[in-house]
């Protein structure tokens, strides 16, 4: 990519459990597992899930936590100090995301409608959380 307009690069997300939180954002959101060998391999020290091509989510070990330390209390953010990441899809892929979510049994909340968020007012959104208690809004404009 040589554009080099401001965009999110990636959102890193504590997990008790990388390799299994890599496992469910592959098989319930279909977002691809990155250097998840490496990590098993002790070769990397965490493995990623592929938003799309401009953007990742660090899979973070909580037991790293402690080795944050280029800002003075980063350690304690181990936990859930963000409120939530939301995904924004075109509105047949947001629809199969809630169905696929339901049929693995993830909880999904009722849904919202005109939401605010970068894009305008979103037609519907939900939430959900993953197995680490991270909490995320799914959403389309269309």
């Amino acid at each position: 990519m040589t554009d080099n307009t401001t965009r999110l690069d990636h959102v890193v997300l504590w997990v008790r459990d990388p390799a299994a939180s890599a496992e469910f954002y592959e098989k319930t959101l279909g977002m691809a597992s990155i250097r998840l060998t490496e990590f098993t391999a002790g070769e990397a020290p965490f493995p990623s899930a592929r938003v799309n091509e401009e953007t990742i989510l660090d899979l973070m070990p909580m037991a790293m936590a402690e080795r944050m330390q280029m800002l003075p209390g980063a350690a304690r953010s181990a936990g859930h100090p963000v409120n939530h990441v939301c995904l924004s899809l075109p509105e047949a892929d947001f629809d199969a995301l809630r169905t696929h979510l339901e049929e693995h049994d993830v909880p999904v909340s009722d849904y919202s409608y005109d939401s605010f968020g970068a894009r305008g007012k979103a037609r519907r959104s939900f939430y959900f959380r993953d197995p680490d208690g991270n909490v995320f809004e799914a959403r389309h404009y269309d």
